[in-house]
């Protein structure tokens, strides 16, 4: 009996060693340290533990191991009351702290932070949590003061705290806080440990805190950065990331911290326009005019207006009725932006409207405009071209220079990014009968594809050949194309058609005969064939072959029947 009442003297001696009435502040102060209760996705209690205001906007601190895993979380006041935690501000794992915010008072009471850090010997003291006016702390001092980086500090105390203390603030004689304290590995540790509160309060969002493991960890609502330019960048990242509802959430947050940007009501507009529907028509309009409204560059605002539109008729096959997201709609938006400044932009969204009504001569003209700004590129000059191409009756001659200008980008000897300005110029100047020209072309393509070119390239290339009569490169293209695709049927009948136009008929014969043993159906390499057995040795075997193509509905094989069958 003697012995217990010994043990209960020395505990109470420990006790009273440690644990003290805190200063007059701590009467105000402990209005700023709340309970902290965390719960799963079945809305079950995850964790509890401590945290505090750090500002009078609801802003609070606490251990990053409370939240992590959470799905909600609350924090209780002093005086009882139970608030939600509505956005996560940051979290850093490595130090196991978290800042975030709650729904607060007009006016919440917090915990002003210390102007200057703690040093060496200063006397400092733990706040708990308590819902009482009169409230005990511990006391000590600071043993350690160790930097951390960006006016941030990590303190190492002479006291002993418990679990109870986690997360609670660590104030200094004037009532300011200078840090957290933090979860201690060894219970049997007599010193304790804090994180300085400068480091908890820089705690933030960045643009890529989307694909941050610690802050995803927490599936609590995120804030958005504090910077403008990082918070759209963050926007942009989240909207491949977030279910449609949690993303229209945060752009509603985005247009709330900054009403006057008028990226956040063009994302909402299209948000909304992305849906199709025929309730959210008024949703996508009031969200367009706002856009306008806010925009200090209107030019800026009628352009991305027209993009949206654009690509809203490009992308979608069933467009709604009621809706004005028409490409008439849209040219008028993308005129009224070039009517205030003649942006190279501007007029590739125009030709690119226009090519999407099929007025190809204004789309080419719109393109040749883009030509002349500094946004003038190998690609704009062959939008011009193709543009142009489609026109009725255009100018070859004038395509050609358009191609010329696009190659022009380039310099010799052509790598694989040069490449398909020189096909296409080699096409259209087949097209324009300049087949010699196209040759070169097609020559200075294969060289900037290092030869790696397919069997449909040889043909292509081939087919230029014969009409300007170089016969031995045509020959040897044809070849190579049959030896790439063997099983090929199409590109066996067009070699025969090569050495028929050469008179190689024994040649001509061989390949036909292997076009049809690949395609019974090959009505051009039954006439063919036919026609050079026809006009060889073998009359009869010639006439059967042209038979069959008449069977299979070839009508020039009928004509020439009748030629032969005499």
């Amino acid at each position: 009996m003697k012995k217990t009442i010994l043990i209960t003297i020395c505990a109470m001696s420990i006790s009273g060693l440690w644990a003290q009435e805190l200063p007059k502040w701590a009467k105000k102060a402990r209005k700023a340290v709340f309970s902290v209760i965390t719960y799963n996705a079945d809305n079950k209690i995850l964790n509890t533990g401590n945290g505090f205001y750090i500002d009078s906007n609801g802003t609070g601190v606490s251990d990053y191991s409370l939240f992590k895993g959470a799905h909600k979380a609350v924090v209780v006041t002093s005086d009882g009351k139970e608030l939600p935690v509505t956005l996560i501000l940051g979290a850093n794992d490595m130090y196991d702290v978290v800042r975030f915010r709650t729904e607060a008072a007009k006016k919440q009471e917090s915990l002003p932070i210390a102007a200057t850090p703690g040093k060496e010997n200063d006397k400092v003291y733990v706040m708990p949590y308590s819902t009482q006016n009169s409230l005990n702390g511990i006391s000590g001092t600071i043993q350690k003061t160790d930097s951390i980086g960006n006016n941030s500090f990590y303190y190492t105390l002479s006291m002993s705290t418990g679990a109870k203390d986690v997360s609670c603030p660590l104030m200094n004689e004037n009532g300011e806080v200078i840090g957290m304290i933090q979860r201690n590995s060894d219970s049997e540790d007599k010193k304790s440990y804090a994180l300085g509160i400068n480091y908890a309060k820089g705690l933030s969002i960045n643009a890529l805190s989307g694909s941050d493991t610690t802050l995803k960890s927490i599936k609590i609502k995120k804030g958005l950065p504090e910077d403008e330019s990082q918070a759209l960048v963050f926007l942009y990242m989240m909207s491949s990331q977030l279910e449609p509802e949690e993303y229209l959430s945060i752009l509603n947050d985005f247009i709330k911290m900054y009403p006057n940007n008028m990226e956040g009501y063009l994302r909402r507009a299209t948000y909304y326009m992305d849906k199709n529907s025929e309730n959210l028509i008024s949703n996508v309009e009031e969200n367009l005019k706002k856009t306008v409204d806010v925009a200090e560059n209107k030019a800026e605002a009628h352009y991305s207006i027209a993009k949206l539109i654009y690509n809203y008729n490009a992308s979608n096959a069933k467009k709604l009725e009621k809706a004005d997201w028409t490409l008439k709609r849209a040219l008028d938006e993308i005129n009224q932006a070039l009517s205030v400044s003649g942006e190279g932009l501007y007029y590739q969204v125009q030709g690119d409207i226009y090519f999407a009504m099929k007025d190809y001569d204004n789309a080419a003209t719109a393109y040749e405009n883009v030509c002349k700004t500094p946004l003038a590129s190998a690609a704009t000059f062959y939008s011009a071209a193709k543009a142009r191409e489609l026109v009725e009756n255009a100018d070859k001659k004038g395509i050609i220079a358009l191609m010329d200008s696009a190659v022009a980008y380039y310099n010799t000897p052509y790598g694989k990014d040069a490449a398909p300005y020189l096909f296409e110029r080699a096409r259209i100047k087949s097209d324009a009968k300049m087949y010699r020209e196209a040759v070169l072309d097609y020559n200075s393509f294969y060289d900037a594809m290092l030869g790696q070119v397919s069997a449909e390239f040889y043909v292509i290339r081939q087919q230029a050949e014969m009409q300007c009569r170089m016969y031995q490169q045509a020959i040897n293209d044809i070849n190579k194309a049959v030896e790439l695709e063997p099983s090929n049927a199409g590109y066996w009948t067009e070699k025969g058609s090569v050495h028929i136009r050469l008179n190689q008929t024994d040649e001509a014969i061989a390949a036909l005969e292997k076009a049809v043993s690949l395609d019974p159906k090959n009505a051009d390499a039954y006439r063919m064939l036919g026609y050079c057995q026809v006009k060889g040795k073998d009359k009869k075997k010639g006439l059967e072959n042209l038979n069959k193509a008449k069977e299979l509905g070839d009508t020039v094989a009928e004509d020439l029947i009748k030629k032969y069958a005499k």
